[in-house]
């Protein structure tokens, strides 16, 4: 398969902050900035190899909470981190929504995050637009950006 025919939406974004401070945040403080305002994420399980389980819980402000179980596909520190929900630590298949890719480099003195949501048919690529995929990745970028950038100006 190539690259055209990836059935994949994505965000990118500039943060003026360096690859080093991105990666500590995007990696150790995960729970500040993957959920749109005022949604709350709680990570329950985060087992940062190829293999570990990936398991957290978005909660919304009305009581409603989505819980997400998978696995971590690829783990390259300082570059990217790959996971899918089409099956547990366990090994279980459960129905699959997408594989997530969460990737940095350094771009004009600050880094060019990405983040990529892989599907497996068109039907599940238009849901995830319909959930609110544009608005929702593009606000978790900027809440990234805003930690990154606010780690650099008070260092």
């Amino acid at each position: 398969m190539s690259a055209e025919d990836l059935i994949e939406l994505s965000i990118s974004r500039h943060i003026a902050a360096p690859p080093a401070t991105v990666w500590k945040v995007m990696t150790e403080r995960m729970e500040e900035w993957w959920r749109p305002k005022p949604w709350r994420m709680e990570i329950i399980a985060w087992d940062f190899r190829p293999g570990g389980r990936s398991a957290m819980v978005m909660k919304g402000p009305d009581g409603e909470e989505f819980p997400s179980e998978g696995i971590f596909l690829e783990v390259s520190p300082g570059r990217r981190f790959v996971s899918t929900d089409a099956i547990t630590a366990d090994l279980v298949p459960q129905e699959p929504f997408m594989i997530g890719f969460w990737e940095i480099e350094p771009e004009d003195g600050g880094t060019r995050y990405t983040g990529r949501a892989r599907h497996w048919t068109e039907d599940g690529k238009k849901r995830h637009e319909e959930m609110g995929f544009a608005d929702g990745w593009t606000a978790v970028a900027d809440q990234l950006a805003a930690l990154c950038e606010e780690m650099t100006t008070t260092a």
